[in-house]
């Protein structure tokens, strides 16, 4: 099995063909969806809608997934989230569907999973039951994508009072209820701020969607 460190090696040294790597280079093509694998570090602020979608495009293109444009999954004052993130569809960092269209993330056919819903570099999110649990993934929304009126810290700008909606990646909560399972609208947070954030079970993680087809869509 050739990882994509030994195919960088061996195409280094002349043993493996540009078109042998091509399935590599469009499988990091195919990355449409991630969780952001930092925060910004200041809880909920996060320098508006505009600060977080550069925190996506800063993460996609240390991945290699920066020729395509990227939108954080936030609702704002004026703003779905649902309405920020092109069409569709999404995959992840292994090339797993997560959605077909817009119509399909926000219903129960989506394919947001603990095992799906990856870091732009196709790492794990630690989940309820580990440790520490970092479930909560900051939306501002409701679960059809559109605003949580008064759950946005201040529009991604309050790292102070106030509160946040997050949904749960993994799907899981301390009961059954469709709120504590919901992937974008599973609770709102104690605070905007990094410690209220991390009491509640997140660090201040976002979902990233890309907003086109990719480099690769033409040539298919």
């Amino acid at each position: 099995m050739i990882t994509g460190a030994s195919l960088a090696a061996m195409l280094a040294a002349g043993h493996v063909s540009a078109q042998d790597a091509a399935p590599a280079e469009q499988c990091q093509a195919a990355l449409s969806f991630f969780i952001t694998s930092t925060g910004l570090g200041e809880g909920a602020n996060l320098g508006g809608l505009a600060g977080a979608d550069a925190h996506c495009q800063m993460l996609a293109d240390a991945a290699g997934a920066g020729a395509r444009s990227w939108a954080a999954y936030l609702s704002a004052t004026g703003t779905n989230a649902r309405d920020r993130i092109g069409a569709g569809p999404w995959a992840n960092a292994n090339g797993v569907v997560v959605a077909e269209s817009i119509e399909q993330l926000h219903s129960e056919d989506n394919n947001v999973t603990a095992e799906t819903a990856l870091t732009e570099t196709g790492e794990p999110v630690p989940g309820r039951g580990q440790q520490p649990n970092q479930h909560d993934i900051l939306t501002g929304s409701n679960a059809d994508g559109t605003l949580a009126e008064g759950m946005t810290c201040a529009d991604w700008t309050s790292s102070g009072d106030g509160s946040a909606m997050v949904g749960h990646h993994d799907r899981a909560g301390p009961d059954t209820l469709a709120t504590a399972t919901s992937w974008n609208a599973a609770h709102p947070s104690r605070g905007c701020g990094q410690e209220a954030l991390i009491g509640t079970g997140g660090n201040g993680y976002f979902y990233c969607f890309a907003t086109d087809d990719g480099p690769f869509a033409a040539a298919q």
